[in-house]
């Protein structure tokens, strides 16, 4: 029987040897992992984006990616191009870095509107177009994006459409006194990437995959989770709102923190603990509250201070006992 807990302690085990004093956000990447979904990396430089993306990949053993955006890329220069052999008197496609299964987007908010929608496919439809051609990509198919909160200059802020395919928005931190010793002891004499290897396999992430779609949501949990999404939509500080493809993404990757903790069920703690980094960047805040300094994380911790946690048995009739 598939242990989906064991699956991912084996994965952020192995990535702890890399990314050190992490674990909060390891567990952020390995529930996006089992929801098929895409993370937003948002962080200073230097803090172990690229390692983090890589070590993911070489942990589960897949093909890793990187496309470095810049304002001069063109949406071919991700998707790929047609060629004309002349050999064989045909069209050939060469595939461009999209083509892959972990994805490193790095600083995608230095691409052009027109380069970053050539993303949108892929991270929605998990398959590109190219001269009227559908190519699938290859499963798991998953993008790391990173963006730099700092610098604004020769950037191009997210569209809204892009920013709600993202399952969730996450920041690394700087580490504590300790752990940041204990990398430069660790990279001493080599990278410890260097010496990762795969601990999972293709096959038993895939059917994790399906197995988190089956962890049971109670119709109070899915009713809590609807209302944190509709008080979004309703609050005063909010231009913006969570749209139903923010409830969906709560839901499920609520049932991959269940998940991971052992449990066939989804509690209020699960979606407490996802809320923020699943809804904050969908909401855009509004100019009287931006005045105010009052952040898109901030008005959902307030939500959720304000939205009664449901109480009652949340396991399904077959998970009792």
């Amino acid at each position: 029987m598939l242990n989906i807990q064991t699956i991912g302690e084996k994965i952020m085990s192995n990535l702890e040897k890399v990314i050190v004093g992490k674990r909060q956000s390891l567990e952020m990447i390995v529930i996006g992992l089992l929801c098929e979904g895409h993370i937003l990396i948002e962080d200073v430089p230097g803090v172990g984006k690229t390692m983090l993306a890589r070590s993911l990949a070489r942990s589960l053993d897949c093909v890793f990616n990187r496309i470095q955006f810049t304002p001069d890329m063109l949406p071919s220069d991700v998707t790929g191009i047609s060629i004309y052999n002349q050999h064989k008197q045909e069209f050939e496609f060469r595939a461009g870095p999209i083509v892959g299964q972990i994805i490193l987007a790095d600083e995608i908010n230095r691409a052009t509107p027109k380069t970053q929608a050539a993303l949108l496919e892929a991270m929605e439809e998990h398959q590109i177009t190219v001269d009227g051609v559908t190519h699938p990509l290859p499963k798991p198919f998953m993008v790391l994006a990173t963006q730099n909160p700092i610098e604004y200059e020769g950037t191009f802020p997210l569209p809204e459409a892009q920013l709600d395919r993202f399952l969730l928005r996450m920041r690394l931190g700087y580490p504590n006194i300790l752990d940041e010793i204990r990398i430069m002891d660790d990279q001493q004499l080599a990278h410890p990437l260097a010496s990762l290897q795969a601990v999972v396999k293709v096959e038993d992430i895939l059917q994790a995959m399906q197995a988190v779609k089956k962890v049971y949501l109670s119709n109070a949990i899915k009713r809590y989770i609807v209302e944190l999404s509709i008080r979004t939509r309703q609050s005063q500080e909010v231009y913006l709102g969570a749209s139903p493809r923010g409830s969906l993404s709560l839901a499920r990757a609520g049932q991959a923190k269940a998940a991971l903790m052992g449990r066939d069920h989804v509690l209020p703690d699960d979606i407490k603990s996802l809320a923020v980094p699943v809804l904050a960047h969908r909401i855009i805040v509004s100019p009287a509250a931006r005045l105010r300094d009052l952040s898109s994380e901030k008005i959902v911790q307030e939500i959720l201070h304000a939205t009664p946690a449901p109480g009652g048995t949340f396991t399904s009739d077959s998970g009792k006992k």
